[in-house]
């Protein structure tokens, strides 16, 4: 039940906000039987209720990467602690959400779009040697939230699509060069990836969802996760 319904409380509840708080027109879609979670997530937000087929295997596949990948994230972990005290499903999951809210959990895609905005605002992002420069920056608590940290660390036909050739290129361009970046200046020698964050924002900004649904998103997608390991 909490599967199919959290796309109902992410999407209903943002259609919420959008009325009582930001004085928009209430647009209330009901779900489609026989569309899967990531098609009516798309039909129930959008006013006229169209997306493509591309959009919606884009939306699936970003749902499929965040349901679960292990049990020792965060919210996951936080379902095993809460559920060892013999409460209620809900109460366990609402432990989870409160977990996922972080900006190191669930709320780390919102980071990287962030620190990517802050991005452009700050140098020439066609000049490799300056977006190596901005990333040391960061790492030296120099630049963006001053955390010391590169947060995050697509689909390129879609991107060209949309007009976002230039952002998914930045994003590649961060990818290949913030790896190697962090290995020197953290003497880390085993490496690192990016990891599902760091593309998963810049395929919601090309898929026109609004950023306050992006860790609703993730809660999704995760609640598969949370309710099988509980």
């Amino acid at each position: 039940h909490l599967i199919a319904a959290f796309p109902m409380l992410a999407v209903y509840s943002y259609q919420s906000y959008q009325h009582f708080h930001c004085g928009q027109s209430l647009v209330i879609h009901r779900p489609e039987k026989g569309l899967s979670a990531a098609e009516n997530t798309l039909r129930m937000l959008r006013i006229t209720g169209e997306y493509s087929p591309l959009e919606a295997k884009l939306l699936d596949l970003a749902l499929v990467l965040h349901a679960e990948h292990g049990g020792g994230n965060n919210s996951t972990f936080t379902t095993h602690v809460v559920t060892s005290s013999g409460t209620d499903t809900y109460s366990a999951i609402a432990a989870a959400l409160g977990s996922l809210k972080g900006p190191r959990h669930g709320g780390a895609n919102i980071k990287v779009v962030r620190m990517f905005e802050d991005m452009k605002k700050s140098i020439n992002t066609k000049d490799e040697d300056a977006v190596a420069g901005y990333l040391t920056a960061l790492l030296n608590r120099e630049a963006f939230d001053r955390a010391g940290l590169i947060y995050g660390i697509g689909h390129a036909v879609y991107s060209e699509e949309n007009g976002y050739e230039d952002d998914y290129a930045l994003y590649s361009l961060v990818a290949r060069l913030a790896p190697e970046i962090i290995a020197k200046k953290r003497k880390m020698y085993k490496g690192v990836s990016a990891n599902v964050d760091f593309y998963s924002g810049l395929i919601y900004r090309m898929l026109d969802l609004p950023c306050e649904l992006y860790t609703p998103i993730f809660a999704m997608a995760r609640i598969a996760g949370w309710s099988a390991h509980r």
